[in-house]
Protein backbone atom coordinates (compact mmCIF):
# COMPACT_ATOMS: atom_id res chain seq x y z
CA UNK A 1 0.00 0.00 0.00
CA UNK A 2 2.78 2.41 1.01
CA UNK A 3 4.84 1.78 -2.28
CA UNK A 4 1.51 2.49 -4.16
CA UNK A 5 1.47 5.75 -2.46
CA UNK A 6 4.82 6.84 -2.75
CA UNK A 7 4.98 6.17 -6.61
CA UNK A 8 1.57 7.46 -7.11
CA UNK A 9 3.09 11.19 -7.95
CA UNK A 10 5.96 9.95 -10.27
CA UNK A 11 3.69 8.02 -12.24
CA UNK A 12 1.38 10.76 -12.80
CA UNK A 13 4.35 12.45 -14.05
CA UNK A 14 5.28 10.46 -16.23
CA UNK A 15 1.47 9.73 -17.40
CA UNK A 16 1.68 13.67 -18.10
CA UNK A 17 4.72 13.79 -20.38
CA UNK A 18 3.17 10.63 -22.06
CA UNK A 19 -0.01 12.32 -23.36
CA UNK A 20 1.04 16.32 -23.06
CA UNK A 21 4.69 16.15 -24.08
CA UNK A 22 6.02 13.00 -26.30
CA UNK A 23 3.06 13.94 -29.22
CA UNK A 24 5.25 16.56 -29.84
CA UNK A 25 8.76 15.40 -30.25
CA UNK A 26 9.95 13.20 -32.51
CA UNK A 27 9.83 9.31 -32.24
CA UNK A 28 13.57 8.60 -31.68
CA UNK A 29 13.52 6.26 -28.60
CA UNK A 30 16.40 3.27 -29.56
CA UNK A 31 14.24 1.18 -27.15
CA UNK A 32 11.55 -1.28 -27.13
CA UNK A 33 9.33 -0.43 -24.87
CA UNK A 34 10.13 3.24 -24.99
CA UNK A 35 12.22 4.98 -21.73
CA UNK A 36 9.03 6.39 -20.14
CA UNK A 37 6.67 3.04 -20.54
CA UNK A 38 10.12 0.98 -19.38
CA UNK A 39 9.99 3.73 -16.23
CA UNK A 40 6.23 3.31 -15.47
CA UNK A 41 6.47 -0.46 -15.46
CA UNK A 42 9.65 -0.13 -12.97
CA UNK A 43 7.72 1.80 -10.82
CA UNK A 44 4.89 -0.04 -10.65
CA UNK A 45 7.04 -3.39 -10.21
CA UNK A 46 10.18 -2.61 -7.98
CA UNK A 47 8.43 -0.03 -6.33
CA UNK A 48 9.98 3.85 -6.04
CA UNK A 49 13.63 3.45 -5.29
CA UNK A 50 14.62 0.15 -7.29
CA UNK A 51 12.25 0.77 -10.14
CA UNK A 52 13.66 4.22 -10.35
CA UNK A 53 17.03 3.49 -10.66
CA UNK A 54 16.21 1.21 -12.91
CA UNK A 55 14.37 3.90 -14.99
CA UNK A 56 17.09 6.34 -14.22
CA UNK A 57 19.74 3.66 -15.79
CA UNK A 58 17.85 3.36 -18.86
CA UNK A 59 17.39 6.87 -19.42
CA UNK A 60 21.07 7.56 -19.13
CA UNK A 61 22.03 4.52 -21.53
CA UNK A 62 19.86 6.64 -24.26
CA UNK A 63 22.23 7.96 -26.18
CA UNK A 64 23.81 7.86 -29.72
CA UNK A 65 26.77 5.28 -28.11
CA UNK A 66 24.06 3.34 -25.93
CA UNK A 67 21.97 0.00 -26.46
CA UNK A 68 19.11 -0.09 -28.50
CA UNK A 69 16.23 -3.17 -29.11
CA UNK A 70 13.80 -4.89 -27.05
CA UNK A 71 14.94 -4.11 -23.05
CA UNK A 72 11.76 -5.24 -21.04
CA UNK A 73 11.91 -4.54 -17.23
CA UNK A 74 13.61 -7.36 -14.90
CA UNK A 75 11.06 -9.57 -13.21
CA UNK A 76 10.95 -8.87 -9.78
CA UNK A 77 13.14 -11.42 -7.61
CA UNK A 78 11.39 -13.31 -4.82
CA UNK A 79 14.43 -14.53 -2.86
CA UNK A 80 15.34 -10.82 -2.71
CA UNK A 81 13.05 -9.69 -0.58
CA UNK A 82 13.87 -11.44 2.53
CA UNK A 83 10.67 -13.80 3.10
Amino acid sequence: MLKKILTYPFLLLIRFYQTAISPFTPATCRYQPTCSHYTKEALETHGLFNGGWLGIKRIFSCHPWGGSGYDPVPEKNPDASGK
